[in-house]
């Protein structure tokens, strides 16, 4: 993907917690340097928290910022691997049959990336309310592993579990997972929820997310992408990296900047404020991702 590509994708992704990550593969480069020998170069779109279902202030177009998301990506000259959503892919509510409602109205949307591969994990308003019933018959399983051109990619459900935990039984699917893997792999983890403790009182956190992390920790390439708080934030644990996306209906506030996490208005002169969009470039060099953040861009 060159550099005329992504500035492309920039201009039309106007909108979503959207993450291009490129650069995975197995010999150094510089962003727009030729391939070199054995380089295997590839780039995934996350897009994260589309809360399908919702109607609000907060977001006067919500039936619209998903299908131009999704438009956006179909639009890229150089299609992505494959793209996921990160989680709250509908919007909560107490009747079974409107879940499933909402669901199907998410997938045949969904349904229209113009890419093999999507791939869904749920989030709180998706999983919680039946511990992942719903989502399960629509997405199949909320926790997986993948591997793709080099990089393992495991998939943690923090959010099935009303008491927004883990589990001991996925932490150990966790550590069985990761025996199978040398300590300089390549690793890139998915959660909906953040794995440490952003902000608790807001329901930041996930509550054994650090027996995860300690799981992790041996291992030299860790990237864990996550959404939840409607927001761009990077945080380290150790050398472990953590990126949330934003998201594709509204913005919430920083941790702890107001009394309550209520989302932030719609700004009619600044439409879609706050529901921009990283690009981050991966390159492996020995043991080690530099990843580089690009201005995010609003329409």
């Amino acid at each position: 993907m060159n550099a005329f590509d992504r500035r492309q994708f920039l201009q039309l992704a106007g909108v979503g917690g959207v993450v291009v990550v490129s650069g995975l593969g197995a010999a150094a480069r510089a962003a727009d340097a030729a391939p070199g020998p054995g380089y295997d170069d590839f780039f995934f779109v996350q897009l994260s928290d589309t809360h399908w279902g919702f109607d609000g202030p907060p977001n006067p177009d919500s039936r619209g910022t998903l299908p131009k998301a999704i438009a956006a990506v179909n639009a890229l000259k150089d299609a992505p691997d494959f793209v996921i959503f990160t989680g709250d892919l509908t919007h909560t509510t107490d009747d079974p049959r409107e879940r499933r409602k909402r669901m199907a109205e998410f997938r045949d949307i969904a349904a229209q990336i113009k890419v093999k591969t999507v791939r869904f994990i749920p989030g709180e308003h998706d999983a919680s309310l039946d511990n992942g019933r719903a989502f399960k018959e629509f997405f199949g399983a909320t926790n997986y592993t993948f591997d793709h051109k080099g990089v393992h990619f495991i998939v943690l459900d923090n959010v099935s579990d009303p008491g927004a935990k883990l589990g001991d039984d996925q932490l150990a699917w966790l550590a069985a997972d990761l025996k199978q893997q040398p300590a300089d792999a390549r690793i890139v983890v998915f959660a909906h929820r953040p794995l440490f403790d952003l902000y608790p009182q807001w329901d930041w956190a996930t509550r054994d997310g650090a027996a995860a992390v300690d799981l992790l920790m041996p291992h030299s390439n860790v990237t864990v992408f996550y959404g939840h708080i409607h927001q761009e934030h990077h945080q380290m644990t150790g050398h472990i990296a953590h990126h949330s996306a934003k998201s594709l209906i509204f913005a919430l506030p920083v941790a702890g900047s107001q009394p309550k996490r209520t989302p932030l208005p719609w700004d009619p002169a600044q439409p879609y404020r706050g529901l921009g969009f990283r690009e981050v470039e991966a390159e492996d060099k020995g043991t080690k991702f530099v990843i580089n953040e690009l201005p995010v861009q609003r329409v």
